[in-house]
C-alpha cells in the first residue's frame, strides 16, 4: 500500500548547498521507496506572490526544475509537475475559497507578519498586503487537497498551513455531507540537515551566505568555499571539527571514513586554505556529474518542458475527476439533470430502477460481471475472477463503497476503478474527455445509490 506524499517547490531564487543537502537529496531519497507516492510540484503560482519580476520566475522555473532532475529526481517515479499547468487547482481554490472563513484567514502567520510590520511602522494595516498573499493558505490546501495527499512534509514554519488545509476539507466535507477530501497529514522535518553559511551561520539567501549549487560552475564553487570565515588558528595548530563549518560542510557529503580522516587532519594542524581544498575537492566529486546533466537540461528547456507536461498529464488524471465530482457536489452540474416547471427549478425525479449488477462467464470459464446505470447503460465491466466468490465479494464492496470513496483514474479515454491499489474494472471507451469525465461523475452518482440502497435495507 502507497502513501501519497506531495511536495511543493517554490520557483524563486537560485538553488544552494543547504537547499540540495537540508530539502532536494532528502526528498528524492524518500521519492525511491517503494511504499511512497511522489507528488513534486513546481510552486510557480505561489512564487507570484513573493516576485513581480517575470524574468526571474520564468529563469527559476526552468533552473530549480532542471536541479531536481539533475539531482536524481525520477519523473517515472514521481510525479513531477507545473503548478500552472494544473487547471483545477485555480478553480478548487475558488471552491474552497467560497467555505473558507475569514476570520481564518486572518490568523495565518504571513499575514499576521504583514499587518504587524505595518502597525509597527505607523503605516495602513493592509498597506502593500495583496490579496493573493492573504489567500495563500486557500492556495496551498487546494494544492493539497486536489490529488488527495495523505501526507505532507514540511517544516516547522509551515504546520499552520496544513492545519488549515484540514480545516478547510473538514468544512466543505460538512457543507456539502460527504467526505470529499482526504484529510492531510503534517510531517515534520525534524532531522533535516542544516549547513553553516560563509559566516556561520544558517546558510541562508536572507543572511547572503550561501554556497552555490550549480551556479558559476567549478570555477565560482572554489571561490566561494575559500571565503568562508575560520578562526586565526595557524598551520601546525590544532582546530576543533566540532565547531569548524569547513566540517559540518565536509561531512554532509562524505562517508564515515573520509569524514573520520578529515577530523584528524583539522586536529593534527592542517591550515585552513588547505582543508578548503579538500572540502571543495570533496564536494565537487559529488556536484560535478550533477552540474554536467543540469547544464544539458537548461541548455534544451524544451525537454524539461515535455517531462512536465507528462508529469502535469500524470497529475490532472487524478484531479479533473475530483474536480467533476466537487462540481457535481456544489450543483455545477449538467443543466439536463434539472427540470423547469413555472420559472422555478425542480430537482428531476428519481429514476425508477437503482443501478445493478449483472454477472456472466466468460468463454475461458472465468467470471465476470458489469455495473448497469438506472437507465441499462454499461458503468463498469469487471476483470476477470478465477473463483465466483471473489468476483461476488466485490460487487459486495462496490455496494457499500459510495462515489466519495471510489479510486477512479482516467486514461484518456476511459476510466479505471481501483481496490486496495489493484484495478478491478474498467469502463466502457468514450469519444472524448468530456464524455469520459461526466461519465465519472455519472459512475460515482452510481456508486452512491448503491451504497444508500445499502443502508436502507
Amino acid at each position: 500500500m502507497q502513501t501519497r506524499v506531495l511536495t511543493g517547490i517554490t520557483t524563486t531564487g537560485t538553488p544552494h548547498l543547504g537547499n540540495y543537502v537540508g530539502a532536494i537529496r532528502p526528498a528524492i531519497a524518500a521519492s525511491r521507496r517503494a511504499d511512497v507516492d511522489a507528488f513534486f510540484f513546481m510552486a510557480d503560482y505561489h512564487a507570484l506572490i513573493k516576485s513581480d519580476d517575470p524574468a526571474r520566475i520564468e529563469r527559476s522555473r526552468l533552473e530549480i526544475a532542471a536541479t531536481w532532475l539533475a539531482a536524481g529526481l525520477d519523473p517515472n517515479k514521481a510525479t513531477f509537475y507545473l503548478q500552472s499547468d494544473i487547471p483545477e487547482i485555480p478553480e478548487l481554490t475558488w471552491l474552497l475559497t467560497c467555505v473558507t472563513a475569514k476570520g481564518l484567514l486572518n490568523r495565518a502567520h504571513a499575514y499576521k507578519a504583514a499587518v504587524d510590520k505595518n502597525t509597527e511602522a505607523n503605516e495602513d494595516q493592509d498597506a502593500g498586503i495583496t490579496a493573493g498573499l492573504y489567500m495563500y493558505p486557500v492556495l496551498m490546501a487546494a494544492d493539497i487537497l486536489a490529488f488527495d495527499a495523505q501526507q505532507v512534509p514540511v517544516g516547522r514554519d509551515q504546520i499552520q498551513h496544513i492545519e488549515m488545509a484540514r480545516d478547510i476539507a473538514q468544512r466543505f466535507n460538512h457543507i456539502y455531507g460527504r467526505d470529499f477530501f482526504v484529510l492531510p497529514e503534517v510531517v515534520i522535518e525534524e532531522q533535516v540537515a542544516t549547513l553553516p553559511g560563509l559566516d556561520g551561520r544558517k546558510m541562508s539567501k536572507s543572511y547572503d551566505n550561501t554556497i552555490p549549487l550549480f551556479a558559476g560552475g567549478a570555477k565560482q564553487l572554489r571561490e566561494t568555499i575559500m571565503r568562508i570565515v575560520t578562526d586565526s588558528r595557524l598551520p601546525g595548530e590544532a582546530k576543533d571539527p566540532e565547531s569548524s563549518s569547513l566540517f559540518t560542510i565536509f561531512r554532509a557529503f562524505a562517508s564515515e571514513a573520509e569524514s573520520q580522516a578529515f577530523r584528524r587532519a583539522l586536529e593534527e594542524g592542517i591550515g585552513w586554505g588547505e582543508a578548503k581544498q579538500v572540502l571543495y575537492e570533496r564536494l565537487e566529486a559529488d556536484i560535478a556529474p550533477m552540474r554536467e546533466r543540469y547544464e544539458e537540461l537548461v541548455a534544451r528547456p524544451a525537454n524539461i518542458e515535455e517531462i512536465l507536461h507528462e508529469g502535469a498529464r500524470k497529475a490532472r488524471a487524478i484531479a479533473a475527476p475530483k474536480i467533476a465530482e466537487l462540481r457535481n457536489a456544489v450543483g455545477l452540474r449538467a443543466m439536463s439533470s434539472v427540470g423547469v416547471a413555472g420559472g422555478k427549478s425542480k430537482q428531476a425525479p428519481k429514476a425508477a430502477k437503482p443501478p445493478r449488477f449483472a454477472s456472466f462467464r466468460d468463454s475461458d470459464g472465468s467470471f465476470r460481471f458489469r455495473l448497469f446505470s438506472s437507465e441499462g447503460e454499461e458503468l463498469l465491466l469487471s476483470k476477470s475472477f478465477k473463483d465466483p466468490k471473489e468476483a461476488g465479494a466485490v460487487q459486495k464492496r462496490l455496494k457499500t463503497l459510495g462515489g466519495a470513496m471510489a479510486i477512479v483514474h482516467s486514461l484518456p479515454r476511459s476510466l479505471v476503478l481501483e481496490l486496495d491499489g489493484e484495478p478491478v474494472a474498467t469502463a466502457p471507451d468514450y469519444t472524448d474527455e468530456l464524455e469520459r469525465d461526466e461519465a465519472a461523475r455519472y459512475l460515482r452518482g452510481a456508486l452512491d445509490s448503491l451504497a444508500e440502497q445499502e443502508k436502507g435495507e
